[in-house]
């Protein structure tokens, strides 16, 4: 039986929380549970095992991710558009660095099919579109923008910036300045 006031939705929200304390790879079912003060064994009435723990905890920061940038990017085209995602993207990694690591964990296709990573790749053909890139051009922009954005922040979160000047803040807005032109001159002659 289940111990009172344990549930799954709880158990994940948890587990978001002490991904962005300690790490994602370091939560654990057996972290986890020494926070709620239980046998690692009482969690496996609410979640499967680690990867079940894990990929609940990837699903919840997408779905988070997903809803901060449709919000920001609510009513905006181009420049505006792309700005606001990418400022969306990068504060809700800054604020949450266990789930942004999370949310690029790694589902199995049906997961990732039904999850909110899905309304990602929306979102950024939808930018996209203010920019007139048509296929195979705007895949490949998509996977640019999400290399730039998941690159700076990985970078940015790990220290890799707070050592020179300018600071990382200038060189966020200059390249965010820089994939404009990029993606307004982009190339499509085969």
């Amino acid at each position: 039986m289940a111990r009172a006031g344990l549930t799954t939705e709880r158990l994940v929200r948890a587990g978001a929380e002490l991904a962005d304390e300690i790490g994602f790879e370091r939560t654990t079912p057996a972290e986890l549970a020494r926070r709620f003060g239980v046998r690692t064994a009482s969690l496996y009435s609410h979640v499967e095992n680690a990867h079940d723990l894990k990929t609940r905890i990837a699903l919840l920061a997408l779905e988070e991710l997903a809803d901060q940038v449709s919000a920001a990017v609510a009513g905006r085209a181009g420049k505006d558009a792309l700005t606001a995602f990418a400022n969306a993207y990068r504060d809700y990694a800054l604020r949450h660095p266990g789930r942004f690591e999370a949310a690029r964990f790694r589902l199995d296709p049906e997961t990732a099919a039904a999850s909110a990573g899905v309304r990602h790749a929306q979102m950024t053909r939808a930018i996209l579109r203010g920019y007139d890139l048509a296929e195979p051009h705007q895949t490949h922009a998509v996977r640019l923008l999400g290399s730039v954005f998941s690159g700076y922040v990985t970078l940015e979160t790990a220290g890799g910036f707070s050592h020179s000047t300018p600071d990382a803040q200038a060189s966020w807005t200059e390249i965010l300045n820089a994939l404009d032109v990029l993606l307004r001159a982009w190339p499509t002659a085969s």
